[in-house]
Protein backbone atom coordinates (compact mmCIF):
# COMPACT_ATOMS: atom_id res chain seq x y z
CA UNK A 1 0.00 0.00 0.00
CA UNK A 2 1.35 3.33 -1.08
CA UNK A 3 0.25 6.73 0.41
CA UNK A 4 1.34 9.84 -0.97
CA UNK A 5 0.90 12.33 2.20
CA UNK A 6 0.76 16.00 1.88
CA UNK A 7 0.68 18.81 4.52
CA UNK A 8 -2.51 20.97 3.41
CA UNK A 9 -3.73 24.67 4.58
CA UNK A 10 -6.60 23.53 2.20
CA UNK A 11 -7.83 20.91 -0.03
CA UNK A 12 -10.82 19.60 -1.89
CA UNK A 13 -12.02 16.57 -4.45
CA UNK A 14 -15.21 17.52 -7.11
CA UNK A 15 -16.56 15.07 -8.85
CA UNK A 16 -19.24 15.89 -11.60
CA UNK A 17 -18.62 19.43 -10.40
CA UNK A 18 -20.10 18.88 -6.73
CA UNK A 19 -17.63 19.44 -3.88
CA UNK A 20 -17.34 15.63 -2.06
CA UNK A 21 -14.87 16.42 0.13
CA UNK A 22 -12.69 19.12 1.61
CA UNK A 23 -10.60 20.10 4.40
CA UNK A 24 -8.78 22.70 6.10
CA UNK A 25 -5.12 22.27 8.20
CA UNK A 26 -4.58 18.32 7.38
CA UNK A 27 -3.46 15.79 5.11
CA UNK A 28 -4.56 14.66 1.49
CA UNK A 29 -3.70 11.07 1.29
CA UNK A 30 -3.54 9.67 -2.03
CA UNK A 31 -3.86 5.70 -1.44
CA UNK A 32 -2.50 3.13 -4.01
CA UNK A 33 -3.66 -0.17 -2.86
CA UNK A 34 -2.23 -3.25 -4.60
CA UNK A 35 -2.60 -6.73 -4.95
CA UNK A 36 -0.75 -8.07 -2.15
CA UNK A 37 -2.11 -5.52 0.58
CA UNK A 38 -4.02 -6.89 3.65
CA UNK A 39 -5.42 -5.80 6.68
CA UNK A 40 -2.01 -5.71 8.28
CA UNK A 41 -1.04 -3.03 5.56
CA UNK A 42 -4.25 -0.89 6.15
CA UNK A 43 -3.53 -0.65 9.98
CA UNK A 44 0.01 0.18 9.87
CA UNK A 45 -0.20 2.53 7.12
CA UNK A 46 -3.34 4.32 9.32
CA UNK A 47 -1.39 4.08 12.79
CA UNK A 48 2.05 5.98 10.51
CA UNK A 49 -0.48 8.36 8.67
CA UNK A 50 -2.12 9.95 12.34
CA UNK A 51 1.16 9.89 14.04
CA UNK A 52 2.97 11.62 11.66
CA UNK A 53 4.81 14.64 13.14
CA UNK A 54 5.18 16.90 10.07
CA UNK A 55 3.58 20.01 11.30
CA UNK A 56 5.40 22.89 12.80
CA UNK A 57 5.67 23.84 16.67
CA UNK A 58 6.10 27.30 17.92
CA UNK A 59 9.94 27.19 17.04
CA UNK A 60 8.87 26.17 13.61
CA UNK A 61 10.10 22.89 13.86
CA UNK A 62 7.99 19.73 12.12
CA UNK A 63 7.07 18.29 15.28
CA UNK A 64 3.72 18.09 15.75
CA UNK A 65 0.75 15.66 15.03
CA UNK A 66 -2.40 16.11 13.33
CA UNK A 67 -4.25 16.06 17.00
CA UNK A 68 -1.93 18.40 18.32
CA UNK A 69 -3.24 20.84 15.28
CA UNK A 70 -6.49 19.81 15.31
CA UNK A 71 -6.11 18.32 11.52
CA UNK A 72 -8.53 16.88 9.53
CA UNK A 73 -7.66 13.86 6.48
CA UNK A 74 -9.57 14.00 2.49
CA UNK A 75 -8.64 10.23 1.64
CA UNK A 76 -8.25 9.65 -2.33
CA UNK A 77 -8.00 6.28 -3.73
CA UNK A 78 -5.56 6.44 -6.55
CA UNK A 79 -4.64 3.25 -8.76
CA UNK A 80 -2.26 5.26 -10.81
CA UNK A 81 0.38 4.63 -7.74
CA UNK A 82 1.11 1.70 -9.05
CA UNK A 83 2.37 2.66 -12.46
CA UNK A 84 5.05 0.97 -13.94
CA UNK A 85 6.69 3.24 -16.27
CA UNK A 86 9.98 0.72 -17.10
CA UNK A 87 8.48 -0.72 -20.67
CA UNK A 88 7.98 1.81 -22.83
CA UNK A 89 6.02 5.33 -22.13
CA UNK A 90 2.61 4.05 -21.48
CA UNK A 91 1.88 2.81 -18.05
CA UNK A 92 1.55 -0.66 -17.02
CA UNK A 93 -0.72 -0.62 -14.02
CA UNK A 94 -0.92 -4.60 -13.29
CA UNK A 95 -0.02 -4.31 -9.74
CA UNK A 96 -2.73 -2.32 -9.00
CA UNK A 97 -5.80 -4.10 -7.07
CA UNK A 98 -8.61 -4.64 -9.11
CA UNK A 99 -11.82 -3.40 -7.47
CA UNK A 100 -12.93 -6.26 -5.57
CA UNK A 101 -9.80 -6.62 -3.80
CA UNK A 102 -9.15 -2.66 -3.51
CA UNK A 103 -12.43 -1.31 -2.78
CA UNK A 104 -12.93 -3.45 0.78
CA UNK A 105 -9.40 -2.95 1.52
CA UNK A 106 -10.10 1.03 1.03
CA UNK A 107 -13.29 1.03 3.15
CA UNK A 108 -11.15 -0.62 5.92
CA UNK A 109 -8.82 2.26 5.66
CA UNK A 110 -11.30 4.81 5.55
CA UNK A 111 -12.74 3.34 8.93
CA UNK A 112 -9.15 2.54 10.72
CA UNK A 113 -8.18 6.17 9.85
CA UNK A 114 -11.37 7.74 11.32
CA UNK A 115 -11.10 5.32 14.28
CA UNK A 116 -7.27 6.41 14.44
CA UNK A 117 -7.77 9.73 14.48
CA UNK A 118 -10.69 10.20 16.29
CA UNK A 119 -13.29 11.35 14.21
CA UNK A 120 -14.72 11.33 10.51
CA UNK A 121 -12.52 11.79 7.43
CA UNK A 122 -13.39 13.10 3.86
CA UNK A 123 -13.29 10.83 0.90
CA UNK A 124 -13.32 11.45 -2.71
CA UNK A 125 -15.47 8.06 -4.28
CA UNK A 126 -13.26 4.51 -5.27
CA UNK A 127 -13.23 4.63 -8.99
CA UNK A 128 -13.84 8.20 -9.95
CA UNK A 129 -12.82 11.08 -12.25
CA UNK A 130 -11.83 13.37 -9.51
CA UNK A 131 -10.40 16.73 -9.64
CA UNK A 132 -8.35 17.92 -6.57
CA UNK A 133 -7.49 20.78 -5.64
CA UNK A 134 -4.82 21.76 -2.89
CA UNK A 135 -2.66 24.16 -1.09
CA UNK A 136 0.39 22.11 -0.44
CA UNK A 137 1.97 23.92 3.32
CA UNK A 138 5.64 23.84 2.48
CA UNK A 139 5.56 22.35 0.39
CA UNK A 140 5.79 19.13 2.33
CA UNK A 141 5.26 15.84 0.75
CA UNK A 142 5.96 12.24 2.22
CA UNK A 143 6.06 8.74 0.53
CA UNK A 144 5.23 6.20 2.77
CA UNK A 145 5.01 2.48 1.50
CA UNK A 146 3.90 -0.36 4.11
CA UNK A 147 6.10 -2.51 2.19
CA UNK A 148 8.82 -0.65 3.27
CA UNK A 149 8.41 -0.79 7.29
Amino acid sequence: MIAVLQRVSHTSVTIENQVRGQIGVGFLVLLGITHTDTDEDVMWLSRKIVGMRIFNDVEGKMNLDLAAVDGNILLISQFTLHASTKKGNRPSFTEAARPEVAIPLYERMIAQLEQDLGKPIQTGEFGADMQVSLVNDGPVTILINSKNR
